[in-house]
């Protein structure tokens, strides 16, 4: 299935199916997530990246000794990643007829709408994963999607947040963010769905996998292994 993951923005540079700009991640810091990744994958193993972007998370990973495999479905991200094998596919049509010791799902993938792109999302996951591998999954922290009100700003980085608008719709959550880098400007409109752990489970027992623990403290790093 093509990928139903389409969303839209503003602002310079290229952008995205899924309505990020190019030129706005390579301005991103790492973050935590590669900290995260090495606390639970062990140091040398092979990591299949969905949705890697430009590289944000792979670039760190590789002095680590990891071998990262990049996917994402924008020339313009997968452009920027130096380093690491590149495969340019919708994650939903991903047949790599190869496995790994992790797949990591970052971009809080796992609440794009619908059931059946979560399935497909987490079935990619499960045929790549090696049979003692992980899956990383990143979620929503789990109030994030109640606290964000128009108006709401935040820092980080050295980017300027806000919540332009929010609209919700039973679980749908349509959001407009916008981000401030010096004299440039980006908005990201996007729709997630606001899901709970025990739907979390059951998408995962679906595609033949199992909670088996969380990574960090704030409980938004899942890791799943085969059922």
């Amino acid at each position: 299935m093509a990928t139903m993951i389409r969303n839209g923005g503003t602002g310079p540079g290229a952008r995205t199916v899924d309505g990020c700009s190019v030129d706005f991640w390579k301005q991103l810091k790492p973050g935590p997530e590669p900290d995260i990744v090495a606390a639970a994958v062990p140091a040398g193993g092979s990591i299949l990246e969905l949705g890697a972007g430009v590289g944000r998370i792979t670039h760190p990973l590789l002095p680590r000794g990891y071998r990262v495999t990049a996917v994402d479905n924008s020339p313009e991200m997968l452009a920027e990643i130096r380093g690491a094998e590149t495969v340019l596919a919708d994650i939903e049509d991903l047949a790599l007829d190869r496995q790994f010791d992790a797949v990591l799902m970052g971009s809080c993938l796992i609440h794009a709408p619908g059931f059946e792109t979560r399935h497909a999302l987490l079935a990619t996951c499960r045929r790549h994963l090696a049979p003692d591998g992980q899956v990383l999954i990143q979620r929503h922290d789990p109030s994030w999607l109640d606290r964000a009100q128009p108006g709401f700003a935040w820092e980080a980085d050295g980017v300027r947040n806000q919540v332009d608008a929010v609209v919700r719709e039973d679980t749908l959550v349509r959001m407009t963010l916008r981000h401030t880098i010096g004299a440039e400007t980006w908005t990201h409109c996007f729709t997630t769905e606001q899901i709970d752990f025990s739907d979390i489970e059951q998408a995962l027992t679906a595609a033949d996998l199992r909670f088996a623990r969380f990574v960090d403290v704030r409980e938004t790093w899942i890791v799943a292994k085969t059922a």
